[in-house]
């Protein structure tokens, strides 16, 4: 099934005379753990202080040119964004709710009454083989067999350590620069080598591998991984074929090291040592996109290239080992953070530059979902006939960025049956739905339903719950369905064994 999928395409575009003239360059610019707010561009109607702390003019540079979208959606942890992306399956029918990074181990904390599901803590994987995987073709696999010069750089986590989803080649990937099975970097510092020591005994867990030229030269992680992918696009420019760049950065995840480039500015705005450090990553991140979008002008390769910008989930929000309290109002006016169901945890900053299709300067407020973009970066590179063993449940959002915008009704579905390491508002064993303008929460362990009506109330401060009963019934039902139909896993009760009830059950 996979040698017959993965040449589908290919032979279309034989038979179509297809050539790379005719067919864009693609790069997605993944941010790690930046939150929508994160940024000197509002993705609100109206700016905050936030706007004006941070210093973002490439991702203000990348929206002139092409469309922003404020109701960009992913998961609240990164494995499931990744592996959704990936796949264009939705969390709860791939199962890799929580991050993964050791073989054959869960990565969820206990909870003293309920027992938590065997999710897929090995990843995603083309092969079969490796037990508590999910068995799926990527679309970077459907673009490399078409015809496109494949590079990634940065983090993937899509699979544990020793499986074979861990490594980027696996998932068509010609190009692997610095991606392995960890979800954070150990270090951005090069003085410490990324994390790296002559002691195998002594290495970090989340090492970054193949920098080493970088060891000891004082160039951020951030900077180091720009280098390489430009190099990378300098070897893709001689080659007769469009290129896909995967430019997956580490940044803004925790530890926050402080990025020196830029740590003095902030300080000298007034922030704490803390949150200077902080927007010195997001400065750094964003002189990152900057470079890029130069490289594409610089090579005539701008008119043909296609830039997406792109957060795998809220910004960190829970910790004062890294941010100054008030704690979960880093995403303001969101609620909370990472690991959270609210807005905070899942909305993302977005931005998309197509030149000849995009118009400039144009809003998208329709809501869209990580895995739309496996079938609309398919769609973006022309292949429309493919086969995949896995359920695709994302939809091309092409038609949002052509202008052809129609109300957002279709339902949105998280589930996250797990324990993550922090708490906090709205963190772990929950469920979601969004539908048009509401969004109901489920608490597996309490059982609690809570209801928002998110036009209208952005910061979730008014829960609706109890006085429009009906309507959450209604909600409940349909999430419940949803949850069945997708193979969605839940937690159970230590002392009886029973399944906690499904959203639409007594």
């Amino acid at each position: 099934m996979a040698v017959t999928a993965l040449m589908l395409p290919s032979t279309a575009f034989a038979q179509a005379g297809h050539t790379h003239t005719e067919r864009p360059n693609i790069i997605l610019f993944m941010v790690d753990d930046m939150g929508w707010q994160d940024t000197s561009l509002p993705f609100w109607n109206q700016r905050t202080f936030y706007n004006d702390r941070y210093e973002t003019p490439n991702m203000e540079r990348l929206a002139a040119q092409g469309m922003m979208f404020t109701q960009a959606y992913a998961y609240p942890i990164s494995s499931p964004s990744r592996c959704s992306l990936m796949t264009g399956s939705n969390a709860a029918r791939h199962r890799v709710t929580n991050w993964t990074l050791e073989k054959n181990k869960s990565t969820d904390l206990s909870d003293d009454s309920l027992a938590l599901p065997d999710w897929n803590y090995n990843g995603i994987s083309r092969v079969d083989g490796c037990r508590n995987t999910y068995k799926a073709i990527s679309f970077v696999n459907l673009l490399q067999a078409s015809g496109y010069h494949t590079i990634h750089c940065g983090k993937a986590h899509w699979g544990a350590k020793d499986t074979p989803g861990e490594n980027p080649t696996h998932w068509g990937f010609e190009v692997n620069i610095a991606g392995h099975a960890g979800g954070g970097p150990a270090t951005y510092l090069s003085e410490r080598c990324f994390g790296n020591t002559t002691d195998p005994k002594k290495q970090h867990k989340m090492a970054i591998p193949g920098l080493e030229k970088y060891w000891n030269t004082g160039v951020f992680l951030t900077e180091a991984l720009t280098r390489e992918a430009i190099s990378a696009l300098d070897k893709a420019k001689r080659y007769n074929q469009p290129f896909y760049l995967y430019m997956s950065h580490y940044a803004v995840h925790i530890p926050i090291d402080r990025d020196p480039r830029y740590f003095a500015k902030y300080l000298r705005k007034g922030l704490s040592e803390k949150e200077a450090a902080y927007a010195s990553l997001v400065e750094g991140m964003d002189k990152s996109l900057g470079d890029i979008l130069d490289w594409l002008d610089q090579n005539d390769e701008s008119r043909r290239t296609i830039v997406i910008f792109m957060s795998d989930n809220g910004g960190y929000a829970t910790g004062t080992q890294w941010r100054d309290e008030p704690l979960f109002t880093q995403n303001f006016p969101l609620r909370s953070g990472k690991g959270s169901m609210y807005e905070g945890g899942i909305r993302e900053p977005m931005i998309v530059r197509w030149p000849s299709v995009v118009r400039p300067k144009s809003v998208c407020g329709q809501y869209i979902m990580i895995e739309d973009f496996f079938p609309t970066l398919l769609e973006m590179a022309g292949i429309k006939h493919y086969k995949v063993p896995q359920k695709v449940d994302g939809k091309s959002f092409v038609p949002l960025l052509k202008g052809q915008e129609k109300p957002s009704c279709r339902p949105l579905v998280w589930n996250y049956p797990n324990v993550w390491g922090n708490t906090g508002p709205g963190i772990s064993l929950n469920c979601a739905l969004r539908e048009g303008p509401w969004k109901l929460i489920y608490n597996y362990k309490t059982r609690q339903k809570e209801l928002y009506d998110i036009p209208n109330d952005i910061g979730e401060a008014h829960d609706l719950a109890a006085s429009r009963p009906s309507l959450v019934a209604k909600l409940s039902k349909k999430l419940g369905r949803y949850l069945r139909k997708m193979g969605a896993q839940r937690p159970s009760d230590k002392r009886s064994s029973r399944p906690c009830p499904w959203p639409d059950e007594p």
